[in-house]
């Protein structure tokens, strides 16, 4: 049954067109998906320092801590990548 299953697996993958990395064109949707995700990660990371900063229990506090540490981490990751790829088109334009 598995090797009726690989067949299907690899004509799904071409099917979908993955990609082994990203194209250099950010599309509208992209942008407004993008934007939103940054949005969800800085809310969490705001919401986790809210929450761990009335919270009593240091455990609980430092589990919350470390969600926030998390979001911020995410976001901070796709803010460098954006960076990156702007400094990138900006010299291939010179």
């Amino acid at each position: 049954m598995i090797q009726q299953q690989q067949p299907q697996q690899t004509s799904m993958n071409q099917q979908q067109g993955i990609m082994p990395q990203p194209p250099n064109v950010v599309t509208s949707k992209d942008h407004l998906y993008i934007s939103d995700m940054l949005s969800w990660n800085l809310l969490a990371m705001k919401k986790c320092h809210f929450y761990a900063g009335h919270c009593t229990d240091p455990e609980v506090k430092a589990v919350i801590e470390k969600a926030g540490q998390m979001h911020k981490q995410h976001y901070d990751r796709v803010l460098q990548h954006f960076q990156t790829q702007n400094q990138t088109n900006f010299q291939a334009l010179q």
